[in-house]
């Protein structure tokens, strides 16, 4: 289980989100660009430290004191890729695996290069992929180590609707082979939607509205949810 109280002072407004969630629930942050969404996300991954609250997983305290990144039992997807440009592609997905020697990391990590159209790609320079192709072995990477806790951020951002629906398809099936607790921040609801069954809706840093899709469109709480709503 998933138990955060993120305090996070921001000089338009103070980031001040709490959230608990189930062994493998998939999650969304959902909201306006500027809301906070990114900011709590970064606070759990642990790139950013909260000013104040506490954040733990599986019974295990990640804040505070801070824990170090290394040590945390997660994945993050950010809006970058930020691939290593002097590794390969195989370079870039089996970063910090310790255990690829091993039959069940070296076939998982077949399968990623096979389930993402990465084979042709696997000892390309990470210098001279498209787009498109970085994100999907940004997206093996995360996935390589099997942790138990997947944080999104606007994953698909610039990605075609084809793209971006097979990566979709391809997260879900993932997840339920896994198990994996997910947590996915957009501003985009119809990405959201498909992602995640229970969603936290955020405004200038605080939760106005807590539920499922279906609760907010029926009654969204605040005029701006509902103009987001409406947008898609």
């Amino acid at each position: 289980m998933l138990d955060a109280h993120i305090v996070k002072v921001r000089p338009a407004f103070t980031v001040d989100v709490h959230l608990r969630l189930s062994p493998g629930e998939r999650f969304a942050l959902f909201g306006a660009s500027g809301a906070g969404k990114s900011t709590a996300l970064s606070c759990i991954a642990g790139l950013e430290t909260p000013d104040a609250g506490a954040i733990s997983f599986d019974g295990r305290m990640l804040f505070p004191p801070s824990l170090p990144l290394y040590r945390r039992p997660l994945a993050y997807l950010a809006q970058k890729d930020s691939l290593f440009p002097h590794l390969t592609v195989a370079g870039n997905v089996c970063f910090g695996l310790r255990d690829f020697a091993h039959d069940g990391t070296r076939q998982w990590v077949d399968e990623l290069a096979d389930r993402l159209g990465l084979r042709a790609l696997w000892h390309e320079s990470a210098r001279r992929i498209s787009g498109g192709q970085a994100r999907r072995v940004a997206l093996a990477r995360m996935l390589a180590r099997r942790s138990p806790l997947v944080l999104l951020d606007e994953p698909f951002t610039a990605l075609d609707r084809p793209t971006m629906n097979e990566l979709i398809d391809a997260l879900l099936e993932w997840h339920r082979r896994l198990g994996f607790t997910l947590i996915a921040v957009d501003h985009r609801a119809e990405i959201l939607e498909r992602l995640c069954a229970r969603v936290a809706v955020i405004e200038s840093g605080r939760v106005v509205q807590q539920g499922t899709w279906a609760e907010l469109v029926a009654a969204p709480a605040t005029p701006m949810l509902a103009r987001l709503l409406e947008a898609g």
